[in-house]
């Protein structure tokens, strides 16, 4: 018995430091890349990688008690939420006129929302 303890241990520490390096991958990814379309693309996409991996772990740990409960709970309603709300972020700052970095090629926005909601280009 004390075998699966410790293969549940090396697993739960597996997932929790992935999550994390997820999670610093995240941080450096909302310092360095230069505008808020690719800043927010860093952080919903590999924050939620980040805390899946640390809820994992604690739902490893825990098992099937309240506490492992509730992280799969939250797991899932990351899993859900994070994506809708990343693109809704994103698509209002293109509505509201934020504009992307010179190095952006694909606007698929454009042709979707208007004419009337394309952010303007400085001159």
């Amino acid at each position: 018995m004390a075998i699966i303890g410790t293969i549940l241990d090396i697993i739960s520490i597996f997932f929790l430091v992935v999550g994390l390096i997820f999670l610093c991958l995240g941080m450096i990814g909302l310092l360095r890349l230069p505008d808020v379309y690719n800043r927010l693309h860093a952080t919903t996409k590999v924050a939620t990688l980040g805390a899946l991996g640390v809820l994992l772990s604690i739902i490893i740990q825990a098992g099937y008690t309240p506490m492992g409960v509730k992280a799969f709970t939250v797991a899932v309603f990351i899993l859900l939420t994070a994506p809708i709300s990343g693109h809704m972020i994103g698509k209002a700052a293109y509505r509201s006129g934020v504009k992307p970095c010179e190095v952006t090629c694909l606007d698929e926005y454009g042709p979707t929302l208007g004419p009337q909601s394309v952010p303007k280009k400085k001159k």
